[in-house]
């Protein structure tokens, strides 16, 4: 019981939830960080998105039973060696969807189908779409463009173009990575495990990264560019002397692009060098220039919006 207990909640991934921090980012970059309100149903949606994410990997492991058990590391999860009995799985996935969307429904009707869409593309995908090429790439994609907009969505918030498009760049970008390291993995094992890998040459993988690399801090660029002046605050003002006429209202969020552009040039290294990148949230997490990387542009963002303004 003890070993079944413990490979539910390994199934249910719990690591992984660090791609629904995403849901945040509506939160921060409307303005609306410090509003009670807003943090509540930020967080709703974020444990809502947890469930629903965790629901789905209890799905995809089912699905992909046999195919795991030919990974040199998916072969240990739960369901593929055996610990938790598909029905129990299939169950648990059924009963979170069940609870959770009345439960989201209530939060925001947009957030709902946001939701609701999330589960769709996802079961769709673990069914079949992962067989389709370039289309299982454009899936996972949106599955993280769905986050961060249930997160927008979720506090009736508005966000401009520039905004979507730099998402959507940045979800193809670890989209693709996750492919093209999971190419090295696999090797001569590709095609057993993933049929598409073997509809991937090295060659189109390397062009697709390289182009969502840049258009992923090139669209970030023009969404920073095109965000209103800040206007600096007092004590700043006074402090830049006869800098003020240069500084006192600027586009002060262009000073995070060139973070963005080495958090990029980092994660390139990493699908190549480090031949990492199959996993997102365990890079995040185990590479610490990344990481700090992140928590850097996350501080600055913070610092600009709320308190470098008046």
């Amino acid at each position: 019981m003890v070993k079944l207990f413990w490979g539910i909640i390994k199934t249910a991934r719990p690591r992984q939830w660090i791609k629904n921090f995403a849901i945040f980012a509506g939160l921060i970059f409307s303005g609306t960080l410090f509003v009670g309100e807003n943090q509540i149903k930020a967080i709703e949606a974020f444990l809502l998105f947890c469930g629903f994410s965790s629901a789905t990997y209890f799905l995809n492991d089912v699905f992909d039973i046999e195919r795991d058990r030919l990974h040199p590391f998916k072969r240990k999860r739960p369901i593929a060696s055996g610990i938790v009995p598909i029905p129990v799985a299939v169950s648990i996935a059924l009963f979170l969807i069940a609870t959770l969307l009345p439960l989201s429904y209530r939060l925001s009707p947009a957030f709902f189908f946001a939701s609701l869409f999330y589960l769709i593309i996802q079961l769709l995908y673990s069914s079949y779409l992962k067989q389709i090429i370039l289309i299982d790439v454009l899936v996972i994609a949106a599955g993280f463009v769905l986050r961060v907009y249930a997160g927008v969505w979720a506090i009736d918030a508005h966000l401009n173009v520039w905004f979507l498009l730099s998402v959507t760049s940045f979800a193809l970008f670890l989209a693709i990575g996750k492919r093209r390291s999971e190419l090295t993995l696999m090797q001569s094992k590709a095609a057993q495990h993933r049929e598409t890998l073997l509809h991937y040459p090295e060659n189109l993988l390397d062009i697709l990264t390289s182009m969502f690399a840049n258009s992923t801090w090139l669209t970030y660029a023009f969404f920073a560019f095109l965000q209103p002046p800040i206007i600096a605050r007092p004590y700043l003002s006074n402090f830049l002397g006869g800098f003020d006429v240069y500084l006192s209202e600027a586009k002060y969020l262009m000073a995070t692009v060139p973070i963005v552009i080495y958090a990029v040039m980092r994660y390139l290294y990493i699908i190549y060098e480090k031949k990492e990148g199959e996993s997102p949230e365990r890079v995040i997490i185990s590479d610490k220039p990344l990481l700090i990387t992140v928590l850097l542009y996350v501080v600055m963002l913070i610092g600009i919006i709320y308190y470098l303004g008046s």
